[in-house]
């Protein structure tokens, strides 16, 4: 299985973390930080989303290989991406947080189809400079929450602009 047209135009374009070590800590002299996946010991796949694979141009046969899983858990990448955390500030709680970026995600790769970028994203997949006090990961749950909810946000973009 190969993914097609994986761009790296986030991290080709903005300045990286310095520091090449993946340790919590602040981030001043970076957009982003490079750093890899925690390799899970026994992944499994529990659901795709079948938009998301004809965007990604992959077929359902490709989406059962064991080629697929290694890539979308983390265990492998295809050679051109590079992973990496992004690093933003806002406000949390009505109050200015300071340094946020992303704790939890690692971004694999982006795809680039009909003019579109599509990042591909990794969730709970171990820790970045970003993680604070946490360690990265996430459980089953809330992962499960998310995508349901990213399904949803999808259906209603989706059925607003059909009008």
């Amino acid at each position: 299985m190969k993914i097609k047209r994986v761009q790296n135009h986030f991290v080709d374009h903005l300045p990286a973390d310095p520091v090449q070590e993946n340790f919590t800590r602040q981030v001043t002299d970076g957009c982003f930080s490079f750093v890899k996946p925690v390799t899970p010991s026994a992944p499994e796949l529990i659901a795709v989303s079948s938009e998301m694979l004809e965007v990604l141009e992959i077929t359902k046969d490709e989406a059962k290989s064991e080629e697929f899983l290694q890539i979308f858990s983390g265990q492998s990448k295809p050679p051109e991406s590079k992973p990496y955390a992004m690093n933003y500030a806002g406000h949390q709680f009505g109050h200015w947080a300071g340094q946020l970026g992303d704790g939890r995600a690692i971004n694999l790769f982006e795809i680039e189809r009909d003019n579109e970028l599509w990042t591909v994203q990794l969730k709970g997949s171990g820790p970045t400079p970003y993680s604070r006090s946490a360690d990265g990961f996430a459980v089953l749950r809330s992962s499960i929450r998310e995508y349901l909810c990213s399904e949803a946000m999808y259906i209603w973009v989706f059925l607003l602009h059909e009008d």
